[in-house]
């Protein structure tokens, strides 16, 4: 498994990724500005994820503090294990 390295992830990268999932956590649905958003891996770098634009999702601080670096099984179907 080849690891991909960790890269800034650009403003408009993730300005993208934050209007894709309508400023909205993709775990517990909260918005901002009730929350403070942040971009994730959905597969993480270190399990073989991307810096892919499709493997990034939107979470509120909350949600990715509690993911750690965990795989969300939610997305198994559609990007492996």
């Amino acid at each position: 498994m080849t690891k991909h390295p960790r890269i800034p992830i650009p403003h408009t990268v993730r300005q993208y990724v934050f209007e894709r999932d309508n400023y909205q956590c993709q775990s517990c649905g909260q918005q901002s500005p009730q929350t403070n958003l942040t971009i994730d891996h959905i597969i993480p770098l270190f399990q073989g994820g991307t810096n892919d634009i499709s493997n990034l999702q939107t979470l509120c601080l909350t949600c990715n503090v509690r993911k750690k670096h965990h795989f969300d099984p939610r997305f198994r179907r559609q990007f492996g294990s």
